[in-house]
């Protein structure tokens, strides 16, 4: 699967988001190219401060391989991973993170402060960034927007 069809599979999971009026973020982990995960934000329905999507879909994944090491994955994310997403995906030792829009205000891999940067760790993922970033961007602006007006 091609960056930008995985993408696209995590925009549909961030779309199911929105649809229940979640912050539309979507995740999919893809191990020899095919999806063994995905999922999307469900904070408010679980009323868990850990259920973002990349915590979600790391489950999964672990499930599917009954295994905490996700060595041979990539993550795929609407939005860049918070500080949270980015210490599971350590955890994890995912070697390969896809993101869309970057994050000014949570993300953890340049867009508020950089992970990569911090000395003495044991995994730093290899990133890819900007992943059909504009529609991840446009789905996020929507949700908040129809936010403001209720």
């Amino acid at each position: 699967m091609k960056p930008n069809e995985a993408m696209q599979a995590a925009l549909n999971e961030a779309k199911k988001a929105y649809e229940i009026d979640e912050v539309p973020i979507g995740c999919v982990i893809l191990h020899q190219g095919e999806v063994i995960a995905r999922a999307h934000n469900q904070k408010e329905i679980d009323q868990k401060a850990c259920s973002h999507a990349e915590i979600l879909a790391i489950s999964q994944a672990n499930e599917y391989f009954k295994h905490w090491r996700l060595n041979d994955c990539t993550l795929v994310v609407t939005l860049e991973p918070c500080m949270m997403c980015a210490g599971a995906i350590a955890q994890a030792r995912i070697p390969y993170v896809v993101y869309g829009a970057s994050d000014s205000k949570f993300g953890a891999y340049g867009g508020c402060f950089d992970s990569t940067l911090i000395r003495g760790l044991n995994h730093y993922p290899k990133l890819t960034s900007g992943v059909l970033a504009d529609q991840s961007i446009e789905l996020l602006q929507s949700f908040f927007e129809s936010k403001r007006k209720r």
